[in-house]
C-alpha cells in the first residue's frame, strides 16, 4: 500500500523512512500488516495509556489476525474494566512516545492521515487518565508537573507520563504551571473517583525539556531584508542596536503556532483569553485567573496564558510573575531550537504570545536587579522582532546602565 502525502514535509518524509524500515522484507499489504505488528511488539511496552474518541484507556494489546481488510486491532480496556476491540488506527498514544509515531505511520500507510489531532483544537474538558494507588511510591519522593493552580491545590500530572493527580500542600503558592514540583508524600487517597495526594513541597524548577511536551510549529513567511524596514528618516543617523540587525542581512520570517484551547473559529472575538481580560478589567480577577489557569491544564503550550497570568502579579508580586513568563519563555524557545537566527514578526499575530512572554520575563529582570540577564532578553527581542512594537530599545540603554526600576518612569 502507498502512502499519501500531506502536511510538513520533513514530518512525512521521517515517517516515510520508518515505513521502509518496518517493511523492508515485506511483500503485499498481508506481510506488511505483520511487520507493523511485529513493531508494535518490539518498540511499544504494554499496557500504555491512550485515548479512543477522546476516552482514556489502557491499550493491552495490537494484534493482526489475517483479516487485510480489519488490519491492525488494539484491545483497550476503560477504567470500568471492560474490554473493546479496536482499530489500531483510532487509538491515539501520548505526545511523542513510540506508539504515537508507530501509529502515525501506521495511518499513512493505510492513506489516512497521519497526525489527525494535529487539525483538531484541544477540548478543556477532555478526560485525562488518573494516577492509581500502583503509581506512586509514598516512602519516596515523587515529581509532579503542575497543571494549574486552584486555590489550596495543584493540579499535577506524574513526570514522565499522563496520569493525573491533585495535590494538596502548604507553600503553593510558589508553584506555576508548567513548573515540576518535587513532593514528599504523605497520604494518597481518592474522592469521587479522582486521586489525590498530600504532601511536603520540597522544591519546585522549571525545566521544559523534561515535560516530553511536542513542540509549538513553526511557519515558514518569507523572508526578512532589512534594507526594506523603515529605521527612521533618511537624515536620521542609524540607531546603535539596528547596526549589527542591518548588517546580518536577510533572515527567514516565522510564525510561531499558537495553542489557544476552547477558541471559537467562528467568533474570533469571543476567545478565552479575551474573556479572562474582560473580567480582569471588571474587577473579577479571580475569575480571569480561573479561566488562564483551565488554559493552561487544557495544554501546557498555551503561551498566552502563561503571559496574562503574569501580567496579573506583575504590578505587585513580580518575584511570582516572573516564573509565569519564565514558563511561557522557555516553552517558545524550545520549540525554536538552538541557533535559531530567524524573524518572528509581531505582525504575525501568532508570534505576539510569546514575544509578551519574553517581554514581561525582560521587565521582571530589570525589576528585581537583574540588569544583564534583562539587557540580554531585550537584545534578543531586537534581534527576533527589529520592528520593536514593544519599545525595548526606548528601555534597553537604561537596563545597561543598570538604571534602577524605581528611577524609570515606565509608561
Amino acid at each position: 500500500m502507498k502512502p499519501q502525502s500531506s502536511k510538513d514535509p520533513k514530518k512525512l518524509d521521517a515517517l516515510d523512512e520508518m515505513i521502509a524500515e518496518i517493511t523492508i522484507d515485506a511483500y503485499g499489504d498481508d506481510e506488511q500488516l505483520w511487520a507493523f505488528r511485529q513493531a508494535f511488539e518490539d518498540d511499544v511496552a504494554l499496557p500504555v495509556d491512550g485515548f479512543v474518541i477522546g476516552e482514556p484507556v489502557s491499550v493491552i494489546a495490537v494484534d493482526y489476525d489475517g483479516n487485510e481488510r480489519r488490519g491492525l486491532t488494539a484491545i483497550c480496556r476503560r477504567e470500568d474494566g471492560s474490554e473493546h476491540v479496536v482499530a489500531a488506527s483510532d487509538v491515539v498514544f501520548p505526545g511523542t512516545s513510540a506508539g504515537a509515531r508507530l501509529i502515525a505511520a501506521y495511518r499513512r500507510w493505510l492513506n489516512l492521515d497521519p497526525f489527525p489531532a494535529e487539525g483538531q483544537a484541544p477540548s478543556r474538558r477532555k478526560r485525562q487518565h488518573k494516577a492509581t494507588a500502583d503509581d506512586l511510591d509514598l516512602s519516596k519522593p515523587v515529581e509532579l508537573v503542575a497543571l494549574s493552580v486552584k486555590g489550596q491545590t495543584i493540579r499535577c500530572r506524574l513526570l514522565g507520563g499522563d496520569r493525573i493527580i491533585t495535590l494538596r500542600a502548604s507553600l503553593i503558592e510558589q508553584v506555576v504551571p508548567g513548573a515540576i514540583v518535587t513532593v514528599m508524600p504523605r497520604k494518597q487517597w481518592r474522592y469521587a473517583g479522582h486521586p489525590y495526594l498530600s504532601g511536603e513541597i520540597q522544591s519546585t524548577r522549571i525545566e521544559v525539556k523534561a515535560l516530553d511536551w511536542v513542540p509549538l510549529r513553526l511557519e515558514e513567511m518569507g523572508m526578512w531584508d532589512p534594507k526594506e524596514h523603515y529605521w527612521g528618516e533618511a537624515d536620521e543617523p542609524i540607531e546603535e542596536w539596528a547596526q549589527p540587525i542591518i548588517a546580518y542581512g536577510p533572515r527567514p520570517m516565522f510564525e510561531m503556532e499558537q495553542v489557544l484551547p476552547g477558541e471559537d473559529p467562528d467568533d474570533p472575538l469571543n476567545d478565552p483569553i479575551t474573556r479572562s481580560n474582560d473580567l480582569k478589567d471588571a474587577g473579577q480577577e479571580a475569575d480571569a485567573v480561573r479561566i488562564l489557569m483551565e488554559l493552561c491544564e487544557a495544554d501546557l503550550r498555551c503561551l498566552d496564558a502563561h503571559a496574562h497570568l503574569g501580567n496579573l502579579r506583575f504590578d505587585h508580586w513580580p518575584q511570582d510573575a516572573i516564573r509565569h513568563y519564565d514558563v511561557g519563555l522557555r516553552l517558545g524557545e524550545l520549540s525554536l531550537g538552538g541557533g535559531f537566527a530567524g524573524v518572528l514578526p509581531w505582525g504575525f499575530i501568532d508570534n505576539r504570545p510569546f514575544l509578551r512572554c519574553m517581554h514581561g520575563f525582560g521587565l521582571c529582570l530589570w525589576r528585581l536587579g537583574r540588569f544583564d540577564e534583562a539587557a540580554r532578553v531585550f537584545d534578543r527581542m531586537l534581534w527576533l522582532n527589529p520592528s520593536d512594537n514593544q519599545g525595548v530599545r526606548f528601555l534597553i540603554d537604561e537596563v545597561r546602565a543598570k538604571t534602577a526600576w524605581e528611577d524609570h518612569e515606565y509608561e
